[in-house]
C-alpha cells in the first residue's frame, strides 16, 4: 500500500477513535460532544474574510456547515496522520510504535488551543470559556485518544495490507 494511502486510513482511523470517545465520554459521564457545525461555520466564514468571531455561535449560520465542519475535522486527523508518518516515517509504518502516536497525539492539542478556540471566540486554550481548566483537560485528553487511535489504526492498517497481500 502507498503511504499516502497509509497515511488516509490512519487518519481516518484514528479520528473515528476520536469519535468513539465522544460518544462514550457523553453517555458515561454527560460531556457534550464537540459541535462540528461550529467548525464548519468558522471555516465556511473564512472564505468571507472573516477569519476570527467574539463567539462563533452567535455568527450567522453557513448553509452546509455541519458537513463543512465533518469534513475538515476528518482531514485534520488525516493532515495528523501526515505528520506522524513524516515523523516515523517507512520504519513507523512498517512497525507502528506506540511513542512517536501519543507525541503526535498530544502535541496536536496546539491546533484547538491556538488556532480554533482563540478563532471561534473561546480564548486562548478555552481562557473565554465558564471552566477553561475543564476545557483544556477534556481537549488534552481527546487528543491523547486520538494518539492511541493513530497507533491502533497504524497497527489494523499494516494487519489488514498483510491479509490483502
Amino acid at each position: 500500500m502507498s503511504n499516502l494511502l497509509f497515511i488516509v486510513w490512519i487518519g481516518i482511523g484514528a479520528t473515528a477513535v476520536m469519535d468513539l470517545w465522544s460518544i462514550v465520554r457523553k453517555s458515561l459521564l454527560g460531556i457534550p460532544s464537540p459541535n462540528y457545525g461550529m467548525v464548519g461555520r468558522w471555516i465556511a466564514h473564512m472564505a468571507h474574510g472573516q477569519f476570527r468571531h467574539d463567539a462563533i455561535a452567535a455568527s450567522p449560520p453557513i448553509r452546509g456547515e455541519q458537513l463543512i465542519g465533518w469534513i475538515i475535522h476528518y482531514l485534520t486527523g488525516i493532515a495528523f496522520a501526515a505528520l506522524l508518518i513524516a515523523i516515523g516515517g517507512e520504519p513507523w509504518i512498517q512497525s507502528p510504535t506506540i511513542g512517536p502516536a501519543l507525541v503526535v497525539g498530544v502535541g496536536t492539542v496546539a491546533a484547538p488551543f491556538l488556532l480554533m478556540q482563540p478563532g471561534m471566540g473561546a480564548g486562548i486554550a478555552a481562557s473565554r470559556t465558564q471552566n477553561p481548566n475543564s476545557a483544556r483537560l477534556q481537549s488534552l485528553i481527546t487528543h491523547i485518544v486520538f494518539g492511541l487511535g493513530l497507533y491502533a489504526s497504524g497497527w489494523a492498517v499494516k494487519f489488514i495490507c498483510s491479509i490483502w497481500q
